[in-house]
């Protein structure tokens, strides 16, 4: 504990604490389903719930994501500096990290129903599973999506205590969003991946990569317009999701 409290700065790096956008990304989903469910008015419990375990869980992902690619990180140019590629951290200290992390997203996962509870461990699964992904397929980028979008299905259910329609749409929704701007994140690495050997949408679509993109953006408008939909949203809604669909296409 003595050499991380040593390494802040590169514990700091380790789990992005600069860079929250992919925080975010991660909450804005889950706070429409805890939003949704709740018709507007969650309890300060499962904002705190929500919030703080995206945090943790994020920051979890960067751990693991660093862990598992190490040795890829160090080969290509964006991020060679990363503290485990550089060797900055070991992989023992990385561990302690991430325990803690989980440590603490378990602490916050019990103050939940038992439903939800249980749906955490499918979190825990695609966030294990997403480092790896770029391996065996070249579709990693929605294993990460259906990361990023697991959280929706858990807000809902830290309400509602049951499944229902809605909350799927919604990670549909987010799962193609998620896919397709990690997919415009992929192609900065493309050549770097295509030397070393690792798979992703970028790869796997090429030259038409803007195509894909393209496409998932409009499943996204598909999936949020059924929701609209299901919840009987007013024309404000849909004149939105036309804005949102021009600055998709524009």
């Amino acid at each position: 504990m003595k050499n991380l409290w040593q390494k802040r700065q590169e514990v700091a790096k380790l789990i992005r604490l600069d860079k929250q956008y992919g925080t975010l990304l991660l909450l804005f989903p889950t706070l429409w389903s805890l939003f949704v469910a709740s018709e507007g008015k969650p309890t300060l419990k499962h904002l705190a719930v929500f919030v703080l375990g995206s945090f943790c869980m994020r920051s979890a992902g960067c751990v693991m994501n660093d862990m598992a690619d190490r040795k890829f990180d160090a080969r290509v140019e964006r991020t060679q500096d990363r503290p485990l590629a550089k060797n900055a951290l070991t992989l023992m200290e990385a561990l302690v990290v991430l325990f803690f992390l989980l440590l603490f997203s378990l602490f916050l996962v019990l103050l939940l129903n038992p439903l939800t509870f249980l749906l955490s461990f499918a979190a825990l699964l695609t966030a294990l599973l997403y480092p790896f992904a770029k391996r065996f397929t070249y579709l990693p980028q929605m294993i990460l999506g259906v990361a990023f979008s697991w959280g929706v299905v858990m807000a809902w259910t830290a309400v509602r205590n049951e499944l229902a329609l809605t909350p799927f749409l919604i990670l549909l929704a987010n799962l193609f969003w998620a896919t397709g701007y990690d997919t415009v994140y992929a192609l900065m690495d493309r050549d770097d991946d295509l030397r070393i050997g690792v798979r992703s949408t970028a790869v796997l679509f090429g030259e038409q990569s803007w195509m894909a993109v393209s496409l998932f953006y409009g499943l996204v408008i598909f999936f949020l317009a059924l929701v609209g939909k299901r919840l009987g949203m007013d024309l404000i809604y849909y004149l939105s999701l036309a804005g949102a669909a021009l600055l998709f296409f524009a």
